[in-house]
């Protein structure tokens, strides 16, 4: 079937004024203002009330923490004593929790506009051994786009680490179950839905020899690596004094300094590291609510993409940001580069690349995140005349930002509607936020 999305009232694409035409799972072609499609349709769809984005692509999550968002024993605290305060609590999460946490954090995404999310989930005490196949399950029963992240913890707090012992697993068992994710869910090539990627947790929670390991896995299988980086001061000193070097020195003294990395946050970074970045192509995912939130400091994203990086955005977890939205985050991350680079040299076009194009670069892919004949019908749709914060505007893409857009009116994956008149197909929205937030205060409260 060959959908027309006709006259949009704007479009983040090259020439295609006229809108653009979905034929099954692709974009089959771009249509220029005043023109029609060059091959027959089967629907057309009156876009002219609609700004059409690429489906925005969230590179750092957390599902699990949003069934303790401003929890009281975490609220006011830097990352450090967030962290310490979060994790005892943590430990009490069951399969039951996570799916549901899972479910809640991939429609409030989609619910904002997000298409392709990752989740870094790090957390595998008793009975979560199976953690990530029950995150592979609710993806596919939304129809989303997902890179799971295999993550792990492996120092304990008896180890000089942060995180409880019950939290953590031996090198052997984490990397055993790496290689067990990749075989049985990896998918490789355009149109990937499932992807899996590596991703020891921090330099303060794991071994050097499983980062070592996990960067020689992930080379075996064609697969990429994540983790947190250069957050806040408290790393740069905690690698200092455990390793003897900073963490970038860190991350190229086990293997991972190449173009198969992507780092969450990426701060604290000097301008010499700032060009080893961009000279081995790792990628960096800023994270602005999440920043802003625990204080950790300002990305230098500008620098960082001129020398060569590419830059995405990630909501982070709902625990640090207490928010999951992806739109949202397109503006935060506006508005706290315009402090560092100012208001002309810092754009809402180049937020909105940073979860596009930019996001899908970190993970790796070319298929999703632009607009061009041939990429994933991954697709969202935005209204801006049911809002009241946007009423007036007169650039309807900059108001997104600038107005702050908050729900996407209809969102596509694939060139199947997940999203229509700003619900969820099929999801009984009020059932599930009871369910979510009855069992976060059994379990957490």
């Amino acid at each position: 079937m060959r959908l027309w999305l006709k006259n949009p009232l704007a479009i983040l694409g090259p020439d295609c004024a006229g809108g653009l035409v979905v034929d099954g799972d692709v974009i089959a072609e771009l249509v220029p203002a005043g023109a029609t499609p060059a091959g027959p349709v089967d629907e057309v769809m009156d876009a002219s009330a609609h700004v059409i984005l690429p489906g925005l692509v969230n590179t750092h999550h957390h599902f699990y923490q949003n069934m303790t968002r401003a929890h009281p024993a975490a609220i006011n605290k830097p990352l450090f004593g967030w962290l310490q305060a979060l994790y005892p609590i943590w430990a009490r999460i069951t399969p039951e929790a996570l799916e549901l946490a899972t479910e809640m954090a991939m429609i409030e995404l989609m619910l904002s506009g997000v298409t392709t999310t990752s989740d870094h989930h790090y957390l595998f005490p008793a009975g979560m051994e199976e953690a990530i196949d029950i995150q592979v399950e609710v993806a596919r029963r939304l129809g989303m786009r997902v890179t799971l992240t295999r993550g792990s913890m492996s120092l304990s707090v008896e180890d000089g680490g942060l995180p409880p012992r019950s939290v953590v697993q031996r090198d052997e068992a984490i990397l055993a179950d790496c290689e067990r994710l990749i075989a049985r869910f990896h998918e490789r090539g355009p149109g990937a839905f499932v992807q899996i990627a590596l991703a020891p947790c921090s330099p303060f929670s794991v071994t050097p020899q499983l980062m070592r390991e996990s960067a020689a896995l992930a080379a075996r299988h064609g697969c990429r690596l994540h983790t947190h980086l250069a957050e806040t001061e408290d790393e740069n000193d905690f690698c200092l004094h455990s390793f003897g070097r900073r963490p970038l020195d860190h991350l190229e003294e086990v293997g991972w300094l190449g173009e198969q990395t992507w780092l969450a946050h990426g701060i604290h970074f000097d301008p010499s590291e700032i060009e080893r970045l961009g000279r081995s192509k790792v990628a960096v995912c800023h994270c602005p609510t999440s920043n802003m939130l625990l204080a950790s400091g300002q990305c230098h994203t500008l620098a960082l993409e001129a020398a060569g990086s590419p830059v995405g955005l990630g909501v982070d977890g709902s625990a640090s940001n207490d928010a999951g939205n992806g739109i949202e985050a397109v503006r935060h991350a506006l508005l706290l580069n315009r402090l560092r680079y100012g208001a002309d040299r810092m754009t809402h076009l180049d937020a909105l690349r940073w979860a596009t194009h930019g996001s899908a670069r970190c993970l790796g892919r070319d298929d999703i995140g632009r607009l061009r004949a041939g990429a994933a019908a991954d697709l969202a749709l935005f209204r801006v005349d049911e809002d009241l914060a946007m009423s007036g505007a007169h650039d309807p893409l900059a108001a997104l930002v600038l107005c702050g857009a908050t729900r996407a009116d209809r969102l596509m994956v694939g060139g199947r509607w997940l999203v229509r008149d700003r619900m969820p197909v099929g999801i009984d929205l009020a059932s599930l936020r009871d369910r979510h937030h009855r069992l976060a205060r059994r379990l957490y409260g």
